[in-house]
């Protein structure tokens, strides 16, 4: 469900949804020097192409962000991303591997996940946060990989995704994974990580 207070922000960063919601939150919290912006679930990737044109012609809206997954076909997400953005928002036919920001009024920025230029998930993203050389992870990467396939209750492509979470499961005090950001348990001085912060700063100022 979209959150209408946070859509008449004039710096808005639309998600796809509520787990990248509360990464993004947790990243900026711990950041300075970020003019303040709101952001809002969409609650999945047909309502945020759906949404792209009224957000952008939003009145007074000086910045708009689009954070999505590039799943499994990069090109193929941010051409559908082009497509439903108004003709005069000129992004470019190749996404940069910084992300992209258009200048103008508004401004307007594309970040898809993991990394502008790979195919992947928020999960990709968040697994550059964890500590060097942790213990726990190849602990979880054999445990759901030992799970026989016919036990298996998620899809093949979500692998990783089970494997972050059963890592997350062994924390002190198990959390979601924003919430790890917000105790330390992962980390954003990582290289991608301050790549996204930039894009960020860029975007909003």
């Amino acid at each position: 469900m979209v959150d209408s207070q946070a859509e008449a922000a004039l710096r808005l960063l639309v998600v796809e949804g509520v787990n990248d919601k509360h990464v993004v939150h947790q990243i900026v919290g711990r950041e300075q020097g970020i003019a303040d912006f709101e952001i809002a679930d969409a609650g999945g990737i047909e309502p945020l192409l759906d949404g792209i044109e009224a957000r952008v012609n939003f009145t007074g809206r000086i910045a708009l962000g689009i954070v999505a997954d590039a799943n499994n076909d990069i090109d193929a997400r941010w051409q559908r991303i082009r497509n439903r953005m108004p003709p005069r928002i000129a992004l470019p036919e190749r996404l940069a591997r910084g992300g992209v920001v258009v200048p103008g009024r508004p401004r307007v920025g594309v970040w898809l996940m993991p990394n502008n230029a790979d195919s992947g998930e928020l999960e990709d993203f968040v697994l550059q946060m964890l500590p060097p050389n942790d213990s726990v992870w190849p602990r979880a990467e054999r445990y759901i990989d030992e799970i026989p396939a016919a036990d298996r209750k998620f899809a093949l492509g979500k692998t990783l995704r089970a494997q972050l979470y059963a890592w997350l499961a062994a924390r002190e005090d198990p959390r979601r994974m924003g919430e790890a950001i917000g105790t330390r348990d992962l980390a954003i001085d990582g290289a991608l990580c301050r790549e996204f912060v930039r894009w960020l700063r860029r975007l909003f100022g």
